[in-house]
Formats: C-alpha cells, sequence, structure tokens
C-alpha cells in the first residue's frame, strides 16, 4: 500500500528551492534560504544531486558554474568538496548536505525533496543517489516526501523507503527545454508511469496543468502541486487545478 502524501503539504505554500532571494544573501538550496522559509511557515522544495563518494548534496545543477562559479560538475567532487565550495551570493557557505537540512528542517514544516535524474536521458540507470536520500531519511519524523521526473527514481524509492510518500514532477517537455528524444517526451507527456511507479501525487509545470492527464489524475483524488509560480496572478489561475503551489520570487499568501 502507497503512503499518501501527507496533509501539511495541501497547507502552507511551497517554497522553490527554498525561499531564496540572492538580494539578501540567500542562495537557492542554501542554509540561510532554508532558514528563511521555516521561520516564514512555509514548505520547502529541494533538490538532490549526487557527490562522487556517492552522498546526496542539496544543489540543482549538474554543472557547478551558475551557483559556485567555478567549473566542472558536482559529480567530480567528494562530499567534503562539495561542502567546502561556496555558493555564489551567500555568506560564504558551501554546498550543504541532505543530512544536514534534515537536521535543520527538523520537521518544523513540510520538506519536499526533488531527486535530479543522474542517467541524462530518464532512464534505469538509478540507485546511487536513491540509496543516499534513503539512508539519509532513516528516523526523520517530520513531513516529508520525494520526487522525480525520472519514473525509475519514484519507483527505487518506493523499494527503498516504502512508508515515504513519492511523486512524478511532470511536465510539458517542451523541445527547447528539454534534451531528450522525441520518444522519451510523447512518453513521458502522457505521465504513463504513475501506477507502476507507486507514486502517491504529482507536482506538474503550472503553465501546462489544463493537460487531461492531469484532470484525470485528479479525478482520482491524486494529489496535483504544481511548479513553479511566479506572481500571485499566476498562483490564483493555478489554484483552479493545484491543490498547492511551489512558489518563487514573490511571497505567497498563507491559506486562511
Amino acid at each position: 500500500m502507497r503512503p499518501e502524501l501527507p496533509a501539511a503539504f495541501l497547507g502552507a505554500p511551497i517554497t522553490h528551492r527554498a525561499l531564496h532571494d540572492v538580494s539578501q544573501g540567500r542562495p537557492e538550496n542554501s542554509r540561510a534560504a532554508i532558514r528563511a522559509a521555516v521561520t516564514a511557515g512555509y514548505g520547502i522544495e529541494i533538490d538532490l544531486q549526487l557527490t562522487r563518494d556517492g552522498q546526496a548534496m542539496v544543489f540543482h545543477d549538474y554543472e557547478l558554474a551558475r551557483l559556485a562559479g567555478q567549473p566542472g560538475v558536482i559529480r567530480s567532487l567528494v562530499a567534503a568538496e562539495a561542502s567546502a565550495t561556496p555558493l555564489l551570493h551567500g555568506d560564504g557557505e558551501g554546498i550543504p548536505g541532505l543530512p544536514e537540512i534534515l537536521e535543520l528542517v527538523a520537521g518544523q514544516v513540510p520538506l519536499l525533496i526533488e531527486l535530479k535524474d543522474q542517467d541524462g536521458g530518464m532512464g534505469p540507470n538509478i540507485g546511487p543517489l536513491e540509496r543516499a536520500t534513503a539512508q539519509a531519511l532513516t528516523g526523520y519524523s517530520g513531513p516529508v516526501a520525494v520526487m522525480s521526473f525520472n519514473p525509475n527514481s519514484v519507483a527505487e524509492m518506493a523499494r527503498l523507503a516504502p512508508g515515504i510518500a513519492r511523486g512524478l514532477v511532470t511536465s510539458s517537455y517542451r523541445p527547447e527545454k528539454w534534451p531528450l528524444s522525441a520518444a522519451t517526451r510523447d512518453y513521458l507527456r502522457e505521465i504513463p508511469d504513475f501506477e507502476a511507479a507507486q507514486a502517491s501525487f504529482i507536482s506538474h509545470e503550472v503553465d501546462d496543468l489544463e493537460r487531461p492527464r492531469v484532470a484525470e489524475l485528479k479525478a482520482q483524488g491524486v494529489p496535483i502541486l504544481c511548479w513553479t509560480v511566479r506572481s500571485p496572478e499566476q498562483e490564483a489561475k493555478a489554484r483552479d487545478i493545484a491543490d498547492n503551489v511551489t512558489f518563487e520570487g514573490y511571497l505567497a499568501a498563507h491559506p486562511g
């Protein structure tokens, strides 16, 4: 029996890569951004990448350049090197590891964890990041859920951490944004693996929420989250379909 998405994820809006604002010294997925989200009472979405020594680090990109200002990929570093790599626009803090962030959040707000596809093609070459994530989450008692664009990753999390809610991140898969084969984009676009991956929810691209498959899942009682909302006006429209939003660039209103 698959676990339900905790009700807390349908309450406070969810900050995209935590409550980041580089003008305030809070880079995305940073400790400072996570502290700010907790203080504001928002849910938090974070991203995970894998290091060379098999550790889960809270970092969005494969490349280090945009967020850390240096060449190379995070997969080339061991965890200690990543932890010592300062994030740009912050206070000098390095890339955080998942166990540290779990201690920082400590169940105070819902934590939505996206495992970035390590295969490069949404394929079956998965395992190390999922194992590191499941190990870190052992014993964590706060509201938490995991998700990925890669259905194979979600299915693996179902095997490794069956008690944790998991979901598919879903999209319109526009060719200009997704360097995947046309066949892969066409396949994933219609969310065919929801049951096979033992998913409990989806987080769908905000501009594609009117897709019939989304309506079909919603009619079945599947919770619908969405990404990434960037204005109150966009949020109001999204909430006609989505049960909650992942937002950035403004302060979403708390329900009630």
